[in-house]
């Protein structure tokens, strides 16, 4: 059995609130989480991007740094790196190993988050990581990575409604979630988003004893955009370079740039240039990546209202008075509606397609959506292939195309088009 088989089986795909099945889980383990410092970081957007950002630059400052992530763009294990390096398949094989001979004694199966964050901390405890970046996987309080000590930095990124169902029906209920990473000790960093998340914010870090930092983005100076990515000063960091093209990134850099002044003022050594050099260094496949040129091809996990209404704006920026043709995939519980309106101006047709999850929407329905949405050319795909193959063809030479609405069918928009790309060279 291999490690994903391992992970995926059917007894791990239940959920249930509380920390009962992980901490019983480390404890069998040794207790990893408490070998380890964290950077621990949530939100509804910008939280995987801030993550690569603060664990680059923390990897630059000399410390020997996990970033767990989820979920992966192209293989499992970009889920779990040190210093930048995916987990080996060796080194994989071994960590599951190891979480199955603890978990095969419990009576109460854990969940695959939960297995898979035991993994983790595993792993960076194994290899004498100093610190532990952690992605929340949703929400905050009751997430598996919350059962971590308190970080060194809690950092909440940009909060909207996205999974209301479980989260709440306001931006209030959510931030009030997802502030449950804030624990006494620790030193909060928030993005500054919406007011009714403010307020929730400043009371938890007033209720907990917490210092608060947070990003001027009145202090982003771009001084130079393309596709590869953005040149820009931020107060008083000059002349930074961050390989990622989206519109919105500068933002979450700033956002990690205030987590690194935060660790300074907590003793951590933290130079000038290991921020330049950290930021520069970044690797964040999926967003906003171009993937493909003539025609241009950007693929953008962005599958909730803000992130699209970040995309567009990057879409807008780039592609002044362009017509775009999009390949469309996104899970049926998000807010498609809102999502179609958004993308409307912007498209000259769509490809619908089913990414490769239970929660997806199918093609049919979310081609009709679009159709009625947009008013512009809506097809459903049986393949992720046929789709790519359409909107290529639409596009021809000189247009733009771009895969939006889940990061889950990337694998399989990179090959679609890979292949096509070979197909037209032959």
């Amino acid at each position: 059995m291999t490690p994903l088989e391992y992970l995926t089986q059917e007894k791990f795909q239940s959920f249930k609130p509380g920390f009962d099945r992980v901490e019983a889980l480390l404890e069998k383990l040794g207790h990893p989480e408490r070998k380890l410092r964290y950077v621990h970081v949530a939100g509804t957007n910008g939280k995987g991007s801030t993550c690569a950002c603060v664990s680059s630059i923390l990897t630059k400052a000399g410390y020997k740094t996990g970033l767990y992530i989820s979920p992966y763009v192209i293989r499992w294990n970009e889920r779990v790196q040190v210093d930048g390096e995916y987990i080996s398949d060796g080194d994989l094989e071994e960590a599951a190993a190891a979480v199955r001979s603890a978990e095969e004694s419990m009576e109460d199966p854990p969940s695959q988050f939960e297995l898979e964050t035991a993994l983790a901390l595993w792993y960076f405890a194994r290899r004498g990581c100093e610190f532990a970046v952690m992605e929340v996987g949703m929400g905050g309080a009751w997430d598996a990575t919350n059962v971590i000590p308190a970080p060194e930095a809690a950092v909440l990124c940009a909060i909207a409604l996205d999974h209301t169902a479980v989260l709440g029906s306001t931006v209030a209920e959510i931030a009030a979630v997802k502030a449950g990473i804030v624990k006494p000790g620790c030193d909060v960093v928030s993005y500054g988003s919406d007011s009714d998340a403010e307020r929730v914010i400043e009371s938890v870090c007033m209720e907990k004893g917490c210092r608060r930092f947070r990003p001027d983005f009145g202090r982003i100076r771009v001084l130079e955009r393309s596709l590869t990515g953005v040149s820009f000063d931020y107060a008083a960091h000059k002349g930074l370079f961050l390989p990622l093209a989206g519109t919105y990134q500068p933002k979450n850099a700033a956002l990690a740039i205030e987590t690194a002044e935060a660790l300074r003022t907590r003793g951590f050594h933290i130079s000038d240039e290991a921020i330049r050099e950290g930021l520069a260094a970044v690797r964040w496949p999926g967003r906003f990546e171009l993937i493909h040129r003539d025609p241009l091809f950007i693929l953008d996990g962005s599958h909730n209202p803000q992130g699209m209404e970040a995309t567009a704006e990057s879409l807008r920026a780039f592609f002044p008075d362009r017509k775009l043709w999009f390949l469309m995939g996104i899970m049926a519980d998000k807010d498609v509606h809102a999502v179609a309106k958004l993308l409307a101006p912007l498209a000259a047709g769509f490809a619908a397609v089913e990414p490769p999850n239970p929660r997806a929407m199918k093609p049919a329905e979310l081609a009709a959506l679009l159709a009625e949405e947009t008013g512009a050319e809506a097809r459903p795909f049986d393949s992720i292939e046929e789709g790519a193959k359409w909107v290529l063809d639409r596009a021809g030479k000189d247009g733009v195309c771009a895969a939006l609405g889940s990061l889950y069918f990337s694998p399989q928009v990179r090959e679609a088009v890979e292949h096509q790309s070979e197909l037209r060279s032959v």
